[in-house]
């Protein structure tokens, strides 16, 4: 099989949620889920001082999807919403 990249998009609860200690977490959980760690994040500023966490990961898809890491990181204090933005599979 191949690997793919997915692609979330992550909002917090509000713009004074601290996204660097978030990331951190996140990126615990998806190396957990994964057994990969490969991503890369980024801050991608919205509207009045609020930035979602762009992160890009990839995994094995075998795995099949990520309905349980969203759940997981869901659940994470100050984060509003999960939302897969892009899966593609990985070339090479």
């Amino acid at each position: 099989m191949a690997n793919v990249i997915i692609t979330f998009s992550i909002m917090p609860e509000s713009p004074d949620v601290d996204l660097d200690s978030l990331t951190e977490e996140i990126k615990t959980d998806i190396k957990e889920f994964t057994g990969n760690e490969e991503m890369k994040t980024e801050m991608k500023p919205m509207a009045f001082g609020l930035k979602s966490l762009i992160v890009m990961f990839v995994m094995d898809e075998q795995k099949g999807t990520t309905d349980a890491l969203e759940e997981k990181i869901s659940r994470i204090e100050g984060i509003k919403s999960v939302e897969v933005t892009d899966v593609r599979r990985a070339i090479g």
